[in-house]
């Protein structure tokens, strides 16, 4: 069974392995634990069985009108179980009140994120 939380002070690093594969640098999972507590808002999917982090997504907001959630990802065996949705809607829940939330995301995921009502947008970035 699939758990979701909001809290990481019970998560350590042992937890959070096989995430950013095919990364050109891949996070450890030190990192990704330092991601999640700079983080402003998480949603964690934790397998109950293994106690493992099997899928995650962070927010970034300003608390009052913007939030940016720039990082959702399921591990590939548990891809196809709704679980990237679960993510996306709790975290969606939580920012019923921003006015912008925006996701910066490939093409090949739009379909994803427009089923939350989401569009398409022109944006700026660096990517190091």
């Amino acid at each position: 069974m699939i758990c979701y939380t909001d809290s990481i002070a019970d998560i350590s690093a042992q937890q959070l392995n096989g995430f950013f594969a095919g990364w050109r640098r891949p996070v450890s999972p030190d990192k990704h634990l330092e991601i999640l507590r700079g983080s402003d808002y998480v949603v964690l999917a934790i397998d109950d069985c293994t106690s493992q982090v099997v899928g995650f997504m962070t927010v970034i907001t300003d608390g009052v009108m913007a939030a940016y959630m720039p990082l959702l990802e399921v591990l590939p065996e548990y891809r196809g179980r709704g679980i990237g949705t679960e993510l996306v809607r709790r975290a969606l829940d939580k920012l019923h009140n921003m006015k912008m939330i925006d996701v910066m995301c490939d093409a090949d995921v739009q379909s994803f994120y427009a089923r939350f009502g989401m569009v398409p947008w022109i944006g700026m970035m660096i990517r190091r």
